[in-house]
C-alpha cells in the first residue's frame, strides 16, 4: 500500500523470533501492562470486585494467539469458550501481554495453571473485560538486515503519524474474504460458498490444495466430507450441511457469526484502504468528520462531530449519510458496483452493517530507537484498532502488499464462475 513518507527507509527483517515483537496491552486507564511483571487489581487502577462473577487476569503469552490461548485456559478450567473475555487480539508470532478474563473460575485457580509459553501475572475477581475497552498497544520490535539510519529521515517526515490501513490479515490467509463478502452483498450466497470452500489463492496445504479443487469440479458434497481435512473445521461444518440441505445461505450460517462478520467487514476494509491511498497520492486528507482525542491522546472515535483533532474517514455501511462521503469513497463504491443500501443483507440481515468512521491517519507516541549493528530496536505506542505492521512498513519499506490484490481475488472468482 502507498505509504505516507517517501523516504528510502531502512529494509529490513521484522519477527525474526517472538521475543523481536512484544505487545504489552494498554489499559483502559492508561496502564501499559510490562512483559514478566505481576499485577494486583490496584496496581492497574482495576476495580476488584468480591462477588464478580468473572476473574480478570494478565495474560502473557509467547507464539500464542489471543483466542487460542483463552480456550485453552477455558479448558482447563472446566468451561466452553464463550466464558472467556478479552479487549483485542495480539500477534501470535510474539510475547504479548493483555488483560483477560474468564466466567466462574476462582483466581487462584488461574493463578495455579500451568500452560507452556503462557503466564499468568495476576488475577482478581471482576465484572469481566469488554472487547474494545483498551486505549492502545505498546510494541518493542527488533528489526533485523536494515540500514538502522534511515529510520531517522522516515519518523522525521511521519511527525508522530502513520496511515491508518486496515492490515492484510483483515483479508484473509487466502486474501479472498472480500470476494466472499462481494458475492453475499450481491446477494449470491451459492458464488460465495464456493468462493470459501474452493478458493486456492495462497493456499500452501498440497491436501487442501487438493480437496479444494477436487469439491470445486465435483461440486459432490457428500462425498467431500471423506477427504476434506480435518483441520478446515469451518468448512467441513458448511460442506456436512450442504450434504444434507441444498442451501447456501443455511450453509454459510453454520460458519462462526465472527467468521460471517469479517466476509463484509473485508469489503468495508478494502473501500477505507482504496479510499486513504488515493487521498495519500493526491495529498488530500482533508474531512469533514472529526473526532477529538482521549487523556492518552488518543483519538477519540465515539465523539465524531464536524471538528476536532483527527480527519476521519468512512466506513460505508446502510446508516452512513451520503453527505459525509467525498468522491474518493464515493467512486470506489461505484466501481465495485454496489450501494450504501448494500450493506443492509435482506436475506441475511444478521450481517447489515451500518456503517461508522475511522481516523485517515493514527497517532504513534512514546516513539524511541537504538540500533546495534544492522539491527533496529524500536519502540512505540499505537490506539487500539490501528496496525503495528503498517507503521513499521513505513520505516522499513519491506512490505509488497497492494490494495489490488483484493479486487483481483474476487474478479477472479467472478470468471471462475461463468
Amino acid at each position: 500500500m502507498l505509504t505516507l513518507s517517501k523516504s528510502k527507509g531502512t529494509g529490513g527483517v521484522v519477527k525474526s523470533s517472538p521475543e523481536d515483537f512484544i505487545v504489552n496491552e494498554i489499559t483502559s486507564h492508561g496502564h501499559a501492562l510490562v512483559t514478566g511483571q505481576k499485577y494486583a487489581a490496584s496496581d492497574l487502577d482495576e476495580e476488584e470486585i468480591t462477588d464478580g462473577k468473572f476473574t480478570t487476569f494478565v495474560l502473557q503469552k509467547r507464539n500464542w494467539d489471543t483466542v487460542g490461548a483463552l480456550i485453552r485456559i477455558s479448558k482447563l478450567t472446566g468451561h466452553g469458550k464463550k466464558s472467556i473475555g478479552y479487549a483485542g487480539t495480539k500477534d501470535r508470532q510474539s510475547v504479548s501481554t493483555q488483560l483477560a478474563s474468564i466466567y466462574g473460575v476462582e483466581p487462584e485457580r488461574l493463578l495455579g495453571i500451568r500452560l507452556k509459553d503462557v503466564s499468568i501475572n495476576g488475577a482478581w475477581r471482576s465484572n469481566g473485560v469488554e472487547l474494545g475497552s483498551n486505549i492502545g498497544n505498546s510494541f518493542s520490535v527488533k528489526i533485523h538486515e536494515c540500514k538502522p539510519q534511515g529510520a531517522e529521515d522516515v519518523l522525521e517526515e511521519l511527525g508522530g503519524m502513520a496511515p491508518n490501513y486496515f492490515d492484510r490479515q483483515r483479508f484473509g490467509m487466502r486474501l479472498n474474504n472480500f470476494a466472499v463478502g462481494m458475492h453475499i452483498l450481491k446477494g449470491d450466497f451459492n458464488a460465495a460458498l464456493m468462493e470459501f470452500l474452493t478458493d486456492t489463492n495462497l493456499e500452501t496445504n498440497e491436501d487442501a490444495i487438493s480437496a479444494r479443487n477436487k469439491l470445486a469440479e465435483t461440486r459432490a458434497f457428500g462425498e467431500a466430507l471423506a477427504y476434506f481435512p480435518r483441520y478446515l473445521k469451518n468448512e467441513r461444518m458448511a460442506i456436512e450441511y450442504m450434504s444434507r440441505y441444498d442451501n447456501p445461505a443455511n450453509a454459510l450460517r453454520r460458519l462462526p457469526r465472527g467468521v460471517l462478520m469479517m466476509f463484509i467487514h473485508s469489503v468495508q476494509s478494502y473501500l477505507f484502504n482504496a479510499s486513504l491511498e488515493a487521498r495519500i497520492a493526491d495529498g488530500d486528507l482533508s474531512s469533514n468528520v472529526m473526532c477529538g482525542r482521549n487523556a492518552y491522546g488518543f483519538p477519540d472515535a465515539g465523539a465524531v462531530a464536524s471538528s476536532g483533532d483527527f480527519a476521519m474517514g468512512s466506513i460505508p455501511g446502510y446508516e452512513t449519510k451520503p453527505d459525509t462521503l467525498k468522491e474518493y469513497e464515493k467512486d470506489r463504491i461505484d466501481d465495485l458496483g454496489i450501494t450504501l443500501e448494500s450493506f443492509k443483507i435482506k436475506s441475511m440481515p444478521e450481517l447489515s452493517m451500518r456503517g461508522s468512521y475511522r481516523t485517515l491517519l493514527t497517532p504513534v507516541k512514546d516513539i524511541s530507537h537504538s540500533s546495534e549493528g544492522s539491527t533496529l530496536m524500536l519502540n512505540f505506542s499505537i490506539p487500539s484498532g490501528s496496525y503495528a505492521t503498517i507503521f513499521l512498513n513505513e520505516i522499513t519499506k519491506s512490505d509488497s502488499f497492494s490494495v489490488s490484490e483484493i479486487p483481483a481475488v474476487y474478479e477472479k472468482s467472478l470468471r471462475d464462475l461463468r
